[in-house]
């Protein structure tokens, strides 16, 4: 297969808002070694892109500077040592940016099939959300069959994602949202209670449930103390963003009293085996039941590459259900 030299992408200009994403046009990248190179068919709009677009998530080093941290595609190129992938195959893959353009490399260990009965667009939406939620969830939290979680944000992509892994694992899954169809949205994928926080204290909600052992924040703000307050006895506070601020003053002795652990993480700069690990995983345990429809990818709008502001903008909206992806 002849590759052309260069590739249309959309990259950052400057640090600001939607409007600073430009199309532009780039060299093909070459995989090196244990990397694939995956023809985009589309690409993922996720909360980081939106965070380096403002500079305040550089790439790592070595890593493209252009957004996109998720990609399905077909497999056109293979580095050396990029082991169970051929050309032709379609995969979708977790990137460590550029996943934002025609072409864009992948670490082959960071790569899953395509599940049965998922389109290769829809599947671009996968990885970002279930990596991030496997690993903070299910290994980082050992959230349990018969546990209470509390997932923030529900209709989202992180929540729609959170409130089918935790009830196909058997958890009891409360979700806050609002207005009410998003509260719906949540019970149909499958929240045993959906809270509209405009309308209940999602608090006292979850403490007559008994508490939440594992809850999932991506608010912050005045939700940190909302959430030690709904969290049970040796509960989990898992804390991926901070929609509502990151600075507050809080009162940490229930934190002791009550035995918690409040955790948090970024996936970017994890360890390449750590993810290599996740995307094991998730092939053996989840996959499975994405195929079974148990599971099911929810994409909210796709957007053509060049109209990548106008995704952003979207996103940042804060009224898309599910995830937003850009179309090659």
């Amino acid at each position: 297969m002849t590759l052309p030299q260069t590739m249309k992408a959309v990259e950052i200009s400057t640090p600001g808002g939607p409007d600073v994403l430009k199309p532009c046009e780039r060299p093909v990248p070459q995989p090196a070694k244990g990397e694939i190179l995956i023809k985009v068919t589309a690409a993922g709009v996720n909360g980081p892109d939106i965070m380096q677009r403002k500079g305040l998530y550089p790439a790592p080093p070595g890593a493209s500077d252009l957004p996109g941290l998720e990609v399905s595609g077909e497999v056109v190129a293979l580095g050396e040592g990029a082991d169970g992938w051929k050309i032709g195959d379609l995969v979708t893959g977790l990137t460590n940016g550029g996943g934002y353009a025609e072409y864009c490399v992948a670490d082959a260990a960071q790569c899953l099939p395509i599940p049965k009965g998922v389109s290769l667009v829809d599947a671009a939406g996968l990885p970002e959300t279930f990596f991030t939620v496997w690993s903070n969830v299910f290994i980082g939290a050992q959230l349990k069959a018969g546990e209470t979680f509390l997932v923030h944000g529900g209709a989202g992509g992180i929540g729609t994602t959170s409130i089918q892994l935790g009830k196909a694992f058997g958890a009891k899954v409360l979700a806050t949202d609002s207005p009410e169809a998003r509260c719906q949205i949540c019970r149909d994928l499958g929240a045993d209670r959906a809270i509209d926080y405009r309308q209940e204290d999602f608090v006292e909600v979850v403490r007559q449930a008994g508490g939440a052992n594992v809850i999932l924040d991506i608010v912050g703000g005045p939700n940190i103390e909302k959430n030690i307050k709904a969290a049970s006895h040796d509960a989990r506070i898992i804390q991926l963003a901070f929609a509502l601020g990151s600075k507050v003053e809080i009162n940490l002795m229930p934190v002791m009293l009550k035995r918690l652990v409040y955790t948090g993480s970024t996936l970017r700069t994890r360890p390449q085996a750590f993810k290599a690990r996740i995307a094991a995983e998730l092939r053996a345990q989840v996959w499975p039941l994405i195929e079974a429809g148990r599971i099911r990818p929810v994409t909210n709008k796709t957007y053509p590459l060049a109209d990548a502001a106008q995704a952003h903008a979207t996103m940042e909206s804060a009224g898309h259900v599910g995830k937003i992806l850009l179309v090659c």
